[in-house]
C-alpha cells in the first residue's frame, strides 16, 4: 500500500453518524452500484458478509432470539452495505442479516454507501463498539489492522471510538498473548482484566489455564501473575501495605477497561468519590449516555 493511501483523509474522529452521513439528505442509489445513502430494500441473497469485519463470534442463542423478534416485527433498523461485485457487502449489521435469514426474510432494509476498505473497517469497528458486541481480542485486532494496514495512530483511533489512548494501547498488548490464551478471551472464558494481568507473566498459557480451572477473579489473577515473576513474592508485602489500596487500584483498572477512560477512586472511612477523566466532548457524551442508560 502506498504512503499516500496509508495517510489518506478518513472519517476518524467524526463518529458513526458522520461517517454514514445524513441519510435524509441523500438520494437513493442508482442502478449499477453508484453511491447512495437512502434506505432501500435489498434481497438477502444479494448481500454477503465482509471477510475482514471485526466481529467473529456470534452467540447462537442471542441470534435465535433476534430472529424470533424479526419474524414477529420485521427488521426495524437497516443494515449498512456497500456495492461489491454484482451484489452488496455488509459494512455494519451482520448479526441482523444473519438473524433475518433465520427468520426466513427474503429482503431487508439497507443503507448503501461507497466505502473503501479502510472506511468499511472504521464504521464496522465503531458500530460494534457502540453496541458492545466485540470481545477484547476482536477489538484489539481491529485496532491493529487500522494501524498496520492504514497508518492510523492510537490517538486517532481513540477519537474514533471515544476511548483513551492508553485503552487502545492496553488492548493491542493483548495480541502478544499466546493463541490459546487469546482464544480463551475471545470465547469468554477469560475477561479483559484477566488477560491484562497475564500479558507480562512468564508462562501466561499455564497461568491462564489455572485461572480458568479455579474460576479466579481478576484480582486473584493479578496476585498469581505477580507471584509467578522472579522475586514477585518478595515485593508483594510492599505493594499491599495500604490494605484496601491494592483492591481500589484493581477496581480502577477494571472500570477503566470497561469505559476506556482513566478512572480514579478516592476511598475513605466516610465514603469517597469516583472520577472519570475525559479528553473530548464525545467522551463526555458517552459517559452521560452510560450513566443515563440511553443507547449509545
Amino acid at each position: 500500500m502506498s504512503e499516500a493511501a496509508r495517510r489518506r483523509p478518513s472519517g476518524l474522529g467524526r463518529g458513526l453518524s458522520a461517517l454514514l452521513g445524513d441519510v435524509s439528505r441523500e438520494e437513493p442509489i442508482a442502478e449499477g452500484g453508484s453511491r447512495s445513502s437512502g434506505v432501500q430494500t435489498i434481497s438477502v441473497a444479494a448481500i454477503a458478509p465482509h471477510p475482514g469485519q471485526p466481529r467473529r463470534h456470534f452467540d447462537e442463542g442471542a441470534l435465535d432470539d433476534l430472529a424470533k423478534s424479526i419474524a414477529a416485527r420485521g427488521l426495524i433498523q437497516p443494515i449498512v452495505v456497500r456495492p461489491h461485485g454484482s451484489g452488496y457487502q455488509i459494512v455494519a449489521g451482520e448479526r441482523r442479516w444473519r438473524a433475518a435469514q433465520r427468520a426466513q426474510l427474503h429482503e431487508v432494509p439497507a443503507i448503501v454507501r461507497d466505502f473503501d476498505e479502510a472506511q468499511t473497517l472504521e464504521v464496522a469497528l465503531v458500530e460494534n463498539i457502540q453496541r458492545e458486541d466485540l470481545n477484547a481480542i476482536e477489538e484489539a485486532e481491529a485496532y491493529q489492522r487500522l494501524i498496520g494496514d492504514y497508518g492510523h495512530t492510537q490517538e486517532e483511533l481513540g477519537r474514533l471510538v471515544h476511548k483513551s489512548r492508553s485503552h487502545i494501547a492496553n488492548l493491542i498488548r493483548l495480541l502478544d498473548l499466546p493463541m490459546p490464551v487469546r482464544m480463551a478471551v475471545a470465547d469468554g472464558r477469560l475477561g479483559m482484566g484477566h488477560a491484562r494481568a497475564l500479558v507480562t507473566a512468564a508462562d501466561p498459557e499455564a497461568l491462564a489455564q489455572e485461572v480458568i480451572d479455579r474460576g479466579l477473579s481478576v484480582r486473584d489473577t493479578e496476585k498469581l501473575a505477580r507471584a509467578a515473576k522472579p522475586g514477585g513474592g518478595k515485593r508483594k508485602p510492599e505493594m499491599e501495605y495500604k490494605g484496601a489500596g491494592a483492591d481500589i487500584e484493581a477496581l480502577e483498572r477494571q472500570l477503566g477497561d470497561l469505559l476506556g477512560l482513566k478512572v480514579k477512586i478516592a476511598h475513605g472511612p466516610a465514603g469517597g468519590s469516583v472520577t472519570l477523566a475525559y479528553s473530548s466532548l464525545d467522551q463526555l457524551d458517552m459517559i452521560c449516555q452510560r450513566l443515563s442508560g440511553e443507547p449509545i
